[in-house]
């Protein structure tokens, strides 16, 4: 099956739609984001055409295939206003057979990883920089940012297709792939 992954919106409204877009068109089963949904973060300048109120209303019309977890930025409030569960730490997920422990990175992160026990990925959001890379016996991987990328790379998200793990950018292009074995 085919599942998407983004981190970070941050309440562009801009953004969320061409995020939603791909989503509506890939054929994916599930909607997967890292958290950070809505505020842009007192450290981020406002992301283009910000507008939480809009965001939440797209997001809400995919509220029942969204997985999300939550970031250093999700608020209570934004549980309030969203119609699908934010506010979990974490969540494991198993996926194409492959056990995957979902988190936003402020809390855990590729070095200060939680105990991965079955889980094979580590999939977090939080520094805007996508990555696809193995550490040890885990597959260390991020979407970057759908928003605010950070280190040069452009806006994306990324998509596991069966064990294929691909960040891409809005175009379409490749920015990272790896297999998960």
């Amino acid at each position: 099956m085919k599942y998407i992954f983004a981190s970070d919106i941050h309440g562009s409204a801009y953004y969320c739609r061409k995020l939603l877009n791909v989503f509506e068109h890939s054929g994916a089963e599930q909607l997967i984001l890292m958290g950070d949904l809505l505020y842009h973060g007192a450290r981020n300048d406002l992301p283009e055409e910000y507008g939480t109120k809009d965001c939440t209303q797209q997001l809400n019309e995919y509220a029942g295939k969204i997985i999300a977890c939550r970031g250093n930025c999700d608020s209570e409030i934004d549980q309030m206003v969203l119609q699908f569960p934010i506010m979990s730490d974490y969540n494991l997920l198993n996926l194409n057979g492959i056990t995957f422990f979902q988190t936003h990175g402020h809390l855990y992160n590729p070095e200060k990883l939680p105990p991965m026990g079955v889980c094979r990925a580590f999939v977090f959001g939080h520094i805007h920089l996508p990555v696809a890379r193995r550490q040890g016996d885990v597959y260390i991987l991020n979407p970057g940012s759908t928003s605010i990328p950070k280190g040069g790379f452009p806006n994306s998200y990324a998509v596991l297709d069966d064990n294929v793990w691909t960040v891409k950018d809005f175009e379409g292009n490749e920015i990272k792939s790896m297999v998960i074995e």
